[in-house]
């Protein structure tokens, strides 16, 4: 008898395990509760799925043998919760998929850089020659991948939301960036959830895997000194000199691992900021433990393009640079974009407030914004923060508003920075959409 998958939401990420579960000989039903988007809808009957929208049948869904629940949908939903009562398998994309293939994972997780760090480390091994695919929380879903796009090694970008599901996923190499506040509004227990959920990406490794580690951050290093991980670790770091991992000394980036060391300078590195140093020591280790050459990885860490909608230049108008840091959906990611600016900011912030706490921003926000932006249906939690440290602050309720009144409020040599430390989701479909209306609102000026 067929085995029952049922897959719950119709994003990205569901119809991805769909489509490989139909491709393994299970029985598939999907459903979400909106409606699909006609890229997806096509997708599903082009591959004969079953599915329904705008609702979930219960009377379907739990008869299933399992079910893979995309991220976004939260553990504590009813039919979930119902799933749980009757001991049915609830499991994450990434878990599907890892089930079905035998290719070498790269698997990078974090609150902030790990999308840069999992395409950097794509870059590097494709420049090595080696077939790899880059997905997960980023591009294609990794079972959409397995399915119909194999490679024999993935860079994978994993979310805390991907890992919160997970049974007997195991990367290789796990690499986590950092762990900050964010997405506190799902996580019951708070930060420690959170940071628990993180280090779900190496709770399956063995001895001959490879955890790598900023230890620059407190969460980080605290965490691994009571929870030991039996993988061969190495830590990154900025502020550290360190006998192993990599870290800065001289100007440099050293390199070193048990079969291999080289250096670079900081200056060749493609990306600025600090935070991208500690990105591309994460992407030059992971590279060096998959065995590409010195050479290849510091020309790739030195010509890699930064991602869309991450500190990425739009135009210069009237000598003012728009920026467009979309991405920045948490307060630490914001944190880094204000402290990259070397000039007076018009700052384009707000959205769905997760739960921020915005105390950690407000030296940069004193030493740098000229005036501030606030974009979002409800904006009185940054508001009514940021409001006696700001001279000028202006609420908006459309990106074509937003950019105008920044451009407004700015002078000649500022930067006008959409980094908006909050999710996108009253407004906009996701971040993309939120930098690429930016993007097309700058033009229009």
């Amino acid at each position: 008898m067929m085995k029952k998958l049922i897959v719950l939401g119709g994003g990205e990420s569901g119809v991805g395990a769909a489509i490989l579960g139909k491709r393994k000989g299970f029985d598939v039903f999907l459903s979400d509760s909106g409606s699909l988007k006609a890229q997806y809808r096509d997708l599903l009957l082009r591959h004969g799925i079953r599915f329904e929208e705008n609702g979930h049948a219960e009377i379907e869904i739990l008869h299933a043998d399992e079910v893979v629940k995309s991220p976004g949908i939260p553990n504590e939903i009813p039919i979930v919760q119902r799933l749980f009562e009757r001991d049915i398998s609830v499991i994450s994309e990434v878990e599907l998929a890892a089930r079905h293939t035998d290719s070498v994972l790269v698997g990078v997780t974090g609150s902030n850089g790990k999308t840069t760090t999992a395409s950097w480390i794509h870059h590097i091994l494709k420049s090595g020659g080696i077939d790899s695919g880059l997905g997960g929380n980023t591009g294609r879903s990794f079972a959409h991948m397995v399915a119909v796009e194999p490679h024999p090694v993935y860079a994978l970008e994993i979310s805390s939301f991907q890992l919160d599901n997970i049974q007997t996923f195991k990367p290789h190499i796990a690499v986590i960036t950092n762990i900050t506040p964010d997405h506190l509004d799902r996580y019951a227990g708070g930060f420690e959830s959170y940071a628990a959920a993180k280090f779900k990406i190496a709770m399956n490794q063995d001895a001959r895997g490879f955890l790598l580690y900023n230890a620059d951050d407190k969460t980080i290093a605290s965490r691994l000194e009571t929870h030991r991980s039996p993988a061969e670790t190495y830590a990154f770091s900025t502020d550290q000199t360190l006998a192993e991992g990599a870290w800065v000394q001289g100007g440099e980036v050293r390199f070193k691992t048990r079969k291999n060391s080289f250096t670079m300078k900081i200056s060749d590195l493609a990306l600025s900021g600090k935070h991208n140093v500690q990105n591309a020591m994460a992407a030059g280790l992971a590279a060096s433990l998959m065995q590409i050459s010195k050479e290849t990885i510091r020309q790739s860490l030195s010509d890699f393009a930064a991602v869309p909608h991450r500190l990425e230049p739009v135009l210069k108008i009237h000598e003012m640079r728009f920026v467009n840091d979309s991405k920045a959906t948490n307060v630490n990611a914001a944190f880094y974009a204000l402290q990259s600016m070397e000039s007076p900011t018009v700052w384009i912030a707000g959205g769905v407030d997760k739960g921020n706490d915005y105390r950690d921003l407000l030296p940069l926000v004193k030493e740098k914004v000229r005036a501030m932006v606030a974009l979002g249906i409800d904006n009185s939690r940054i508001v009514g923060f940021f409001e006696p440290h700001v001279p000028i602050i202006v609420e908006t309720t459309s990106m074509r508003k937003a950019v105008k009144t920044a451009y407004i409020l700015g002078k000649k040599g500022d930067n006008v920075l959409l980094s908006p430390a909050c999710a996108s989701f009253d407004l906009f479909e996701d971040y993309a959409d939120r930098g690429d209306q930016f993007k097309a609102e700058v033009k229009k000026l």
